[in-house]
This record gives structure tokens, C-alpha cells and sequence, in this order.
């Protein structure tokens, strides 16, 4: 697959939605074509939240793009993510693909381009718009957070002590992104 020269490639907008989460926990972003995936795991992880505590890859089935480690399973090809840009992987609006965090808590986003605009060499990254607080990190993937916001709201919950202050207590504040934000720490 030939590439394209990066000045050519367009804006593209992404819609992130954490699969499994009612209502959909989802976040819609400004990104250039030419970013690379490991630029854009640094752009999901401040949009949805997450502290970059664990292992990632993205997945444009059947090809799994990743950092490469001694870790991965043997015969299963995996293609270096620093080497590619969105533009290889989303090749035209509508197109989607897969975006994994964390192994252990399976947090699948399934992201979509939902439209292309002209280039634009001095665009920073931006936050559009979205819905509904991100789940911490380590609470045992959707499930678990649904557990954990039960326990919240209800203090007869049998895990309401565990989780009465912290992260866990402020869950249910933010629910909603809706002002234009520019993503300064990953510009």
C-alpha cells in the first residue's frame, strides 16, 4: 500500500464509543490523517480518561497493530503501531476499527470516521463533544463498573464501603463533555 504525503492528508473526525456501556460512554474528536497510532492511543487516553496504565492495540481485522513486546504470542503477527498513520488504517469515512485498552478489563472502543475534512497544518487535536463519565481504571471491565455505580447510588450495597470515597464516590458527577476542548498535553 503506497502512502500518502502527510501535508495531503485530511482532518479526520472519530467518534469513540466504549462498546458494552448503556448509555454509551463515547467521545468525538479532531484528529490530523497523518497522526500515528501511537499518537492516537496518547489522544484516546485523555479524551476517555484513562491513566495509561496498561497495554493496548488496535485492530483493523485481521490486522492487529501494536508496540511490539517480548510479550506477544508467538505466530501471531502483530504490525508496529509507530509505523503507521490513522490514514492507513481508516481509509475513507464510515470506515472503523477497534481500539483495545487495558487486557485484563477488555476496554473495546469501537471507533468510526465519521467525516473527513480539508487539511489543516495548524490544527491542534480536539475534543468535540461527548457523553458520560469514563470508567476508572482496574474495576473489572464494563461489568464490574456497572457493579461499582450500583454500589455508589445504593448504600446498602454489599461494596458500598469500598468505594465511599475516591475516584469511585465522584463517579456519577461528570456525565457530560459538551465544551469544544483543545488537547493540549498530547499537542
Amino acid at each position: 500500500m503506497k502512502k500518502q504525503p502527510a501535508q495531503n492528508l485530511p482532518l479526520y473526525e472519530l467518534k469513540i464509543t466504549l462498546r458494552g456501556s448503556k448509555p454509551a460512554i463515547w467521545r468525538r474528536v479532531q484528529v490530523p490523517g497523518n497522526i500515528n497510532l501511537t499518537r492516537l492511543h496518547d489522544v484516546f487516553q485523555v479524551v476517555m480518561g484513562w491513566t495509561d496504565s496498561h497495554l493496548h492495540h488496535f485492530v483493523d481485522a485481521p490486522i492487529v497493530y501494536s508496540v511490539p513486546s517480548g510479550d506477544d504470542y508467538p505466530g501471531e503477527e502483530r504490525l508496529d503501531e509507530r509505523r503507521f498513520r490513522l490514514a492507513d488504517v481508516a481509509r475513507h469515512e464510515k470506515a472503523s476499527f477497534i481500539y483495545e485498552y487495558d487486557f485484563g478489563d477488555s476496554w473495546v472502543h469501537e471507533v468510526v470516521v465519521e467525516k473527513t475534512l480539508p487539511a489543516d497544518p495548524n490544527k491542534k487535536y480536539v475534543c468535540l463533544h461527548g457523553k458520560n463519565a469514563c470508567p476508572p481504571e482496574d474495576c473489572g471491565g464494563i461489568w464490574g463498573y456497572y457493579e461499582l455505580l450500583k454500589a455508589v447510588k445504593n448504600p446498602k450495597h454489599k461494596e458500598t464501603r469500598k468505594c465511599s470515597t475516591g475516584s469511585a464516590a465522584s463517579l456519577i458527577r461528570a456525565t457530560s463533555i459538551s465544551k469544544r476542548s483543545t488537547l493540549n498535553s498530547v499537542a
